[in-house]
C-alpha cells in the first residue's frame, strides 16, 4: 500500500506539512547531475577559455545561493538553517560531460534533499548560461538524490550507478 502524500490534506488540497512535533536531528543529503556538451566546450571549461570567465567558480557560487533560497522557489519547502553546502565538479572533456555534486547539511526538523537538488540544478543552469555562446546544444540531465541521512525515514542510498 502506498502512503498518502504528506503535502495533501484530506480533501486533496496542497498544504505545507506541520513539522512542529518532529525531533531536531542532523540531516544531510548528496545530489548529482550531469551537463552534456560538445567535447570542445568541455575542453574550453577546463582551459578557462570561455569569455564569461571561470565556469566552475561561478556555478559553485550560484549553487550555494540557490540552495539557500530553496524555500522561496519550491512552494512547500520549509526554510532551513543550512549548516553546510559544498559543490564539486568533474569534467571529462573527451566525453563532453560535466558531473556536478552537491552536499548539504542541517540540524533541523525536516530534510535537506531539496536544497541539494536545487544547488545541482542551478549550478547546471549556470554552466549552460556561461557556455551557451559556444554551444547551444548543451543538455542538463540526471539530476537525482544520491544519498540522504537523518529524520524518521532514515538513510537512503541510491543503488544504481
Amino acid at each position: 500500500m502506498m502512503e498518502r502524500l504528506s503535502h495533501l490534506d484530506e480533501k486533496g488540497h496542497a498544504r505545507m506539512v506541520d513539522i512542529a512535533d518532529k525531533p531536531v536531528t542532523y540531516r544531510q543529503a548528496i545530489a548529482r547531475g550531469k551537463v552534456l556538451m560538445k567535447p570542445e566546450t568541455a575542453a574550453l571549461i577546463e582551459e578557462g577559455g570561455l569569455p564569461k570567465g571561470d565556469v566552475f567558480s561561478t556555478a559553485r557560487i550560484a549553487g550555494i545561493m540557490a540552495a539557500k533560497k530553496t524555500a522561496e522557489l519550491i512552494p512547500m519547502c520549509h526554510p532551513l538553517e543550512i549548516t553546510h553546502i559544498e559543490l564539486s565538479f568533474w569534467c571529462d572533456a573527451p566525453a563532453g560531460v560535466v558531473i556536478i555534486e552537491a552536499k548539504t547539511a542541517t540540524v533541523g526538523r525536516t530534510g535537506i534533499e531539496m536544497e541539494a537538488m536545487t544547488a545541482v540544478s542551478v549550478a547546471a543552469l549556470t554552466i549552460y548560461d556561461m557556455c551557451k555562446a559556444v554551444d547551444r546544444g548543451i543538455i542538463l540531465t540526471d539530476i537525482k538524490l544520491m544519498q540522504k541521512e537523518g529524520g524518521k525515514s532514515g538513510v537512503f542510498v541510491r543503488t544504481e550507478p
